[in-house]
This record gives C-alpha cells, sequence and structure tokens, in this order.
C-alpha cells in the first residue's frame, strides 16, 4: 500500500514548510500496542517521579524555546515577537502547577472510620489517552491534557493538527531527554478516518478534543459505540462588559490585546464587547487608535506585531462575517489601507473594528477566530447580561469595573465556564478551564485536573 502524504503550508508565503507520511495501520497497531504495555509499569512509578520527569520536558523545551518558537511561527504565522513565550510562560506554568500539586490530589482518599474495617479511595489511571490538539495554540492546548494524564499514571497518543506537526516530534523529544520510558508518550499522524479507528480501538481509555464546534460532533459519534468519557474543549464567542466605572486605559489595552492577539485565533479570544453608554465614544475612541498601532506583516519580522491567519480560506471567513454586518448597517472603523500587508485574496487582513452591530450579524453571534470584534453600547448591567448570554457558546466572559461586589454579582448570572474581572484571554492553572453549552464539556488544569484521566477504586477492607 502507497503511504499518504500530510503537508503544512505556511502561511507567511503559501510554500510547503514540511510535509509527513500519514501513520500505516502496521505503525497504529504498534503504537497502540506499546502504550498499552508501557502504562502497565508506568502506574507502578511513584507520583514525585512522573512529576520530576514532566519538569525536566518541561525545562527542555523552556530551553529550546527560541527554536521551537522559530517552528512555530513558520508553522501558523504568530509573530516571532511572541511565539517563544508559549512556552516560556503558559506553557511550562502550567507543567509547574499540576505537578506541585499531583501528589496530594492523586493520593488515596481516606474515608470515616468504621471499627473493624480500612476503608478508602484510590484513584486508577484510566490506561491510555488520546489527545488531539489544535494547531493555534498548539503547545498550550496540549498541555493541559498531555502533561496531567502521563502525571496520573496513564501513557498518552498525541495527535496534533496537520498545521503543526512538528510540536508532536518535539514533545517526543523533551520526553525522551526526560527519561519517559518508552511509550509512555507517543504521537501519531493520522487523517479523520484514522482518527475515529483509533477511538473505537478498546485500548483507548479516554479521549481529550480540543477543537472545533463539529470536531466535537465526530469525536462524539466516534466514541458512541464505546463505554469511556471524552474531554471536549471547543469553540467559544467571548463577551466583555465595561461598565461606567470601568478603568478606561486599562479596560482598553487589554481588551485590544485579548481580541487581537495571536490575530484573533483562539478559543477565549475577546469577540464581541459591551460597553456602557457613557463611556462608548471614549472606549471606541481609544479602542481604534490602540488598534491602528499594530503593525501588520511576515511574522518574522521582529517588529511585526500582527501576522496572517493561518490560511487563505480562515482569512475569508473573517472577511465574510465583516462584509456580511457591512451589508446589514453596521460601519468598519479601520480602513485596510492602513495596512499595507493586507490584501485580498492572502490570509494576511488588517484587524477590523465594527459599531452600529447588532446580534443579528454573524460578527456577534458565530465564532469569528481572526482580528476583528463588534462592540454595542448598552444602558446597565440588565442589559448587558442579557446579551452577553445571548449565545450557544459558553467558554469565557469578562467585566470591566472597579466594584468588586457588582463584578460577583454579575457574574453570578453570566452563563460561561470562566468570569474574569479586569483581564482577559488568559488561564490561570489552578482555576480550573471548562466551558458550557456548544463551548464543550469537562475540565482541565486546576485541583479538578486529575478527574477526567482517572477513575475511582473503592477499598473494602474487613480486618481479620
Amino acid at each position: 500500500m502507497s503511504s499518504r502524504i500530510q503537508q503544512t503550508i505556511s502561511p507567511i508565503d503559501g510554500t510547503l514548510y514540511t510535509e509527513r507520511e500519514l501513520a500505516s495501520s502496521e505503525s497504529i497497531e504498534r503504537a497502540l500496542g506499546l502504550a498499552t504495555s508501557a502504562q502497565a509499569a508506568w502506574r507502578r512509578t511513584p507520583v514525585a517521579e512522573r512529576a520530576a520527569i514532566c519538569r525536566r520536558a518541561a525545562e527542555w523545551c523552556v530551553g529550546n524555546a527560541d527554536l521551537l518558537g522559530d517552528e512555530l511561527t513558520r508553522q501558523i504565522g504568530r509573530p516571532i515577537a511572541w511565539s517563544p513565550f508559549e512556552l516560556r510562560r503558559g506553557f511550562n506554568e502550567r507543567i509547574g502547577y499540576m505537578c506541585g500539586i499531583a501528589a496530594e490530589e492523586l493520593a488515596d482518599l481516606a474515608v470515616e472510620p468504621k471499627e473493624g474495617f480500612v476503608r478508602y479511595l484510590r484513584r486508577e489511571p484510566l490506561g491510555v489517552v488520546l489527545v488531539l490538539a489544535p494547531w493555534n495554540y498548539p503547545w498550550l492546548a496540549s498541555v493541559n491534557a498531555v502533561v496531567p494524564a502521563i502525571l496520573a499514571g496513564n501513557s498518552v497518543i498525541l495527535k496534533i493538527a496537520p498545521q503543526t506537526p512538528l510540536v508532536a516530534e518535539r514533545y517526543a523529544e523533551a520526553f525522551r531527554a526526560a527519561g519517559l520510558p518508552d511509550g509512555v508518550f507517543q504521537y501519531l499522524h493520522l487523517d479523520h478516518d484514522q482518527v475515529a479507528e483509533v477511538i473505537g480501538d478498546s485500548r483507548i481509555g479516554f479521549v481529550a478534543f480540543t477543537g472545533s464546534v463539529a470536531g466535537g460532533h465526530a469525536i462524539q459519534r466516534a466514541a458512541g459505540s464505546r463505554f469511556i468519557a471524552t474531554g471536549l474543549e471547543l469553540g467559544g464567542k467571548d463577551p466583555a462588559y465595561v461598565r461606567a466605572d470601568a478603568n478606561l486605559a486599562s479596560a482598553i489595552e487589554n481588551l485590544v490585546d485579548g481580541a487581537m492577539f495571536n490575530s484573533g485565533q483562539s478559543c477565549c479570544a475577546v469577540e464581541r464587547i459591551y460597553v456602557h453608554r457613557d463611556l462608548f465614544d471614549r472606549f471606541v475612541d481609544g479602542f481604534v487608535d490602540l488598534t491602528r498601532q499594530y503593525r501588520l506583516g511576515n511574522p518574522l519580522d521582529p517588529s511585526v506585531t500582527l501576522g496572517p491567519l493561518v490560511s487563505v480560506t480562515a482569512a475569508d471567513k473573517v472577511r465574510s462575517q465583516i462584509d456580511e454586518a457591512l451589508a446589514r448597517g453596521a460601519r468598519a472603523l479601520i480602513d485596510p489601507a492602513g495596512f499595507e500587508a493586507s490584501r485580498p485574496g492572502t490570509p494576511y487582513l488588517a484587524p477590523q473594528v465594527l459599531i452600529d452591530v447588532d446580534h443579528s450579524m454573524l460578527i456577534m453571534r458565530e465564532e469569528t477566530f481572526g482580528p476583528a470584534v463588534g462592540i454595542m453600547p448598552v444602558d446597565g448591567d440588565e442589559e448587558a447580561i442579557r446579551l452577553m448570554n445571548d449565545s450557544h457558546y459558553g467558554l469565557t466572559a469578562s467585566v470591566w469595573t472597579s466594584d468588586l461586589d457588582a463584578a460577583v454579582a454579575i457574574g453570578d448570572r453570566i452563563e460561561t465556564g470562566t468570569f474574569y474581572m479586569n483581564r482577559c484571554d488568559y488561564l490561570d492553572p489552578a482555576l480550573a478551564w471548562t466551558g458550557i453549552r456548544d463551548s464543550g464539556r469537562g475540565c482541565t488544569l486546576s485541583r479538578l485536573g486529575f478527574q477526567p484521566f482517572t477513575r475511582p477504586k473503592s477499598y473494602h477492607l474487613r480486618l481479620p
């Protein structure tokens, strides 16, 4: 049987960056067999030793952050000025936190004493965990599952998006350098049909998926014939509300970054903003002024702050949402001519800020995944809460205010997985990363982050 090739086209210039052979049936079978046998030994490894290995893998990645960042820029188009920080900051922070709490969180749970008995609960690993990771934050989205699963005593097979194959391969290098036993971590380059076949294999104990809503439905269908759980981290249409008492300068600075970082290609990017009418004009003016300071261009140039989208198709989807909003009466406040690199038919797209928008428009309703945001005035908290909840997504939401009590009261009514006050677009590893509705189910990170990768086993021992 002839081999099949997966190609990675760099959005920087449309050239072939790398290509990889898709896994054969034989290599898939070999990986599943090795993962199963390796896990049987790995589960008996002390948690402290597991954590030490994961920390060493993180150190290897951080030590090679410039190289890995350069590769990431060439694969997805993120500005080279930012790419290494995915490893130096979030990636390293999350591994450190989960390693630090692993021993306590994976320890046996004692129950109330009962005369004549010893009773406790043990967290057993699930076996082989399949991690399906996206291209937009390939290190950060994958580490949420890869490291907690390994810490919990599982083996992991990573399948990463075709746009970022080198990330999976670098993971393997890092774990090899850290001394992880063979087979505890592996990667496979697979197509969609092969993923479904692997999910259907009885040796897979859990599937952790990060990606689109459509992809989440496909994972559910593939797992539907088996009694295994799936963790789904899907899309978002994350709202922000700027109250009348907000620190205007801080809100503008952080919300522009939350909307435009990584060219808006983030599940938790800020995609719709509601501003109290008293601040609306000043907020919009400041937001537009700061957005115009971005420099769009070749992301290998250290002075560039806004790179191309991952593909022409992705950019055209954003253009389509903008055009649909304009046709319905929205106003665009950014002249694309101010961004020389922005050209139709390419992945280079100028950022855009839209006003006179409403919820009949896709830009305020469906995930955009690009550097475009709609801003609406509101008369107060009630209107803002209603509009923030008017979505079939529910990943994150933020409020910008100087009143903690008001923020908590609003947060209690916002239907979301994470609620922020005066920040956005950030994952704190001490807090559960979770979504509701079409943003997915389950959670990663925090003290709850080991639960998806373990099952409870009860020990009920009568003393002689």
